[in-house]
Parts: structure tokens; C-alpha cells; sequence
């Protein structure tokens, strides 16, 4: 990690199995008991860890129903058995939040994802205790909420020697998130599947990993900026139109397929120029945000040296972040960087900047 005086910078690079690596592995074998006339579901391990990474969604024209894993930072959730007490939850502790998440776990992501999880995996002869460590910031706009969400499923799953797959948790997870922030699988999908994930619906759900450059490994680096800035989901939501023009519509369901096609076929130019196409929701959203215009112009300055491809506004719940795309060795932010003080815009505007790459499970 490197600092300086207004930013704080972080460094992620592109993983298509880290999910994997940081997972506690699990007993394929799963065992039933009969008792009492039921058919149980038997732990086969004590104790099962978990960890989801941060994602981020609302891209571009892709608003509501694209997203991505980056690397880095998430959270990780430990589960435990309970003997004898079948379907109970607790949350045994939560590091990390400095105190702001309950512990009741109908009123905390992991106790709703966990709850949920149990009920899928049907009549389980054991509760579940749950442990958080929090690795993501509470509100950043990196999708903190779901990455809980994401752990706790996968760790309770774990336990049982994992019999439902990633793309069954999702509905454990969208649960999760519809009871914190909204039914939407933009973040929870990709924090379970990785890399890029198209929400083609979500009743009933249907989710579409889109692998980059076709999986070829290619690496893709975001830098997200947090600006010191508060933007109220209320707020923003109400400037978004009810109505759009028909050329409007065109364009970002053009844009929209374009961001799939440059997904796909590796093409990061594209795939930043789609992004930076959208004329529904950024230009009505981009007023609100002090110095906006100025440091999106100062950043495509800049990225004619550092290797910037795009750059849109992505808004979750209170946080603002503006997304570069680039497609480097090693992310070049510097540069960019650099420009903040001089673009106009006020300075103490900026609070974190961060590179990350997008992280394939």
C-alpha cells in the first residue's frame, strides 16, 4: 500500500481463483441421519471459513444490471456448529466495524445469508455460529454488504460439505441484500462468481459470467475514487428520469451491448469508450457532485499518458465513485493523481483512490 497526503492507494490484481485459495475446504461427503421420522442433514466438518472479495456495479451504461469482483480487500465469515440446536443462528462477533453491526442475525447480512442458506440446504441437524471479520469499509460503495452476504453462504455451505453450488447461494445472498439494500444481484452475483456477471433477471434469477478477453488471463485494472463527498441514495435516485427519450434508450442499449461485446472479446478501449457513453443517468447525476466535470476531464487528460480507457460515475447507497478503466501490467495512477489539485475541482473533494483489478473465482 503507498500513501499520500490527500489518497490512500491500493494495488489489486486480476485472480481467477481466489475464492479457492482463501477457502477452508470442506469434505465432499455429505451424511444423512434419520430421527424422529426426518431426514437430517449431518455436518461433516466443525468449522468451515469463508472470504468474498469487493465488487463493484452501476457501470455505465450498464446501470442495474452489471458488475464485477475486484481483488484485494473483502470480507471473511467463520462458521461453526451448533450441536443439537437444528436451524439456529449466531452471530458470535464481528471484528472489524468499530461496533456499528448488530449481532442479531435478522437485523445483519451474514445472520440473513446464513438463515437462508440453512433453509436451502433443507432439515440440518445443527445451528450455525457466525464470526466477521470485516475487511471492507462500511458505505464504501465496494459492495461491503454483499461480500458478508457472499461469505457467510459459502462458509455455511461448507460445513455441510458444500452441496449447493455458488450460483444457488446467490439466492441466499440476494435475501441478504434485499433486506439492506435493495433486491439486486449486481454485487451478491459477482461476489460468488467472480469477474464480470450480467443480472438478466432476477425473478426468476438468471445470472451471466462474462469472462474477459474469453478467460485468456488478460489482466484488467479499475481505479475507483472515493470523494469526500456524501450523496444520499434518496437524492440521486429522485433526479433519475421516469421517462427517456427514444434516441437515449437507443444509445445505452447500444452502449449496453457494447460493454458485453468489449467484456468478451478483451477489447478495453471499447470496453472504457461504453462506458463513458452513458446519456440516461450520468448527465443527470453528475451536476450534483462538486467539481465532477472538471476532474472527469483532468483524469482523460491525464490518461492520454497513463493509459486511462474510460471513466463513468458508479453511486452506491452514500458513496460516489468515479471509475477509470485501464488495461496495464501494473497500474500507472500517479499521473492522474497528480491532476486533482489542478483541475479546478476542490481539492479536499477526494478522500481514496484506489486500483484494483478485477478477480475471476
Amino acid at each position: 500500500m503507498q500513501h499520500s497526503k490527500c489518497l490512500n492507494v491500493h494495488h489489486r490484481r486480476v485472480s481467477r481463483a481466489a475464492i479457492n485459495r482463501r477457502f477452508v475446504k470442506t469434505k465432499t461427503s455429505v451424511r444423512h441421519v434419520v430421527a424422529g421420522g426426518k431426514v437430517y442433514l449431518d455436518p461433516v466438518q466443525n468449522e468451515a471459513t469463508a472470504f468474498a472479495p469487493a465488487t463493484v456495479a452501476n457501470l455505465g451504461p450498464g446501470f442495474d444490471w452489471l458488475g464485477c469482483a475486484v481483488e484485494g480487500e473483502g470480507d471473511t465469515v467463520i462458521a461453526k456448529v451448533l450441536p443439537d440446536q437444528p436451524g439456529k443462528v449466531v452471530i458470535e462477533s464481528i471484528i472489524g466495524d468499530n461496533g456499528r453491526l448488530s449481532l442479531v442475525p435478522e437485523d445483519n447480512c451474514i445472520g440473513i445469508a446464513a438463515i437462508e442458506t440453512l433453509k436451502l440446504l433443507g432439515n440440518t441437524s445443527c445451528g450455525v455460529s457466525l464470526t466477521l471479520h470485516k475487511g471492507l469499509p462500511l458505505g464504501s460503495g465496494l459492495g461491503s454488504s454483499a461480500a458478508s452476504a457472499a461469505a457467510a453462504a459459502w462458509a455455511v455451505n461448507g460445513l455441510f460439505g458444500s452441496p449447493l453450488s455458488k450460483s444457488e447461494l446467490v439466492l441466499a445472498g440476494l435475501a441478504s441484500e434485499a433486506a439492506v439494500s435493495g433486491y439486486h444481484a449486481d454485487n451478491v452475483g459477482p461476489a460468488l462468481l467472480g469477474g464480470f456477471v450480467l443480472v438478466r433477471s432476477c425473478s426468476p434469477l438468471q445470472l451471466v459470467p462474462l469472462p474477459f478477453g474469453g478467460g485468456n488471463n488478460q489482466p484488467l485494472w479499475f481505479t475507483l475514487v472515493n470523494p469526500m463527498f456524501e450523496a444520499p441514495t434518496k437524492k440521486m435516485r429522485a433526479v433519475l428520469p421516469q421517462e427517456v427519450p427514444f434516441k437515449s434508450m437507443i444509445n445505452n442499449s447500444c452502449q449496453g451491448g457494447s460493454l458485453v461485446a468489449a467484456i468478451l472479446t478483451g477489447d478495453a478501449q471499447l470496453l472504457g469508450s461504453a462506458l463513458d457513453s452513458d446519456v440516461i443517468i450520468e448527465p443527470v447525476r453528475a451536476p450534483l457532485i462538486p467539481g465532477m466535470l472538471a476532474v472527469k476531464e483532468a483524469a482523460k487528460t491525464a490518461g492520454r499518458v497513463s493509459g486511462l480507457m474510460g471513466l463513468c460515475i458508479h453511486i452506491h447507497w452514500k458513496v460516489v465513485q468515479l471509475l477509470f478503466v485501464l488495461l496495464v501490467r501494473t497500474p500507472r495512477i500517479q499521473t492522474a493523481k497528480g491532476q486533482h489539485p489542478r483541475s479546478g475541482a476542490p481539492q479536499q473533494l477526494f478522500g481514496q483512490l484506489h486500483s484494483v483489478a478485477v478477480s475471476w473465482w
